[in-house]
């Protein structure tokens, strides 16, 4: 038996947002998001389509629609949205591809601010 590990090569993020916890909760509710994932003291929602998975197989590139994401210091495994309705966290702070996207987002996330200081490369 021939086993191949054959990691994502790029992950393309069309959308990216960063939304209140209450916004993102109830958004995933209303569209049937199962889950939520927390690493390093932030919460991601990924939008992911079902022939996002067709494509990573074909081009080893993972297409992601939609990404959400607000600080979230610490890790809990339900967030309650409303009495009787909850959403599972899910803690990947332990998988490279959720460390690398999260990466991203806060590369992204200091170029967009103009408060952060720019650094010279020489």
């Amino acid at each position: 038996m021939d086993v191949e590990i054959a990691p994502t090569n790029k992950i393309n993020v069309l959308g990216l947002d960063k939304r209140s916890m209450a916004n993102i909760a109830w958004c995933a509710a209303t569209y049937g998001i199962s889950r939520l994932y927390w690493i390093d003291g932030c919460l991601l929602c990924l939008e992911v389509y079902d022939k996002s998975f067709e494509e990573e197989i074909r081009k080893k590139e993972f297409p992601i629609s939609q990404i959400c994401y607000v600080k979230y210091p610490k890790y809990e495994r339900l967030y309650e949205i409303e009495k009787s309705l909850q959403i599972p966290i899910v803690n990947v702070s332990d998988m490279r591809i959720f460390q690398n996207v999260l990466k991203a987002i806060l590369d992204n996330e200091k170029k967009e601010d103009p408060t952060t200081p720019k650094t010279s490369t020489s």
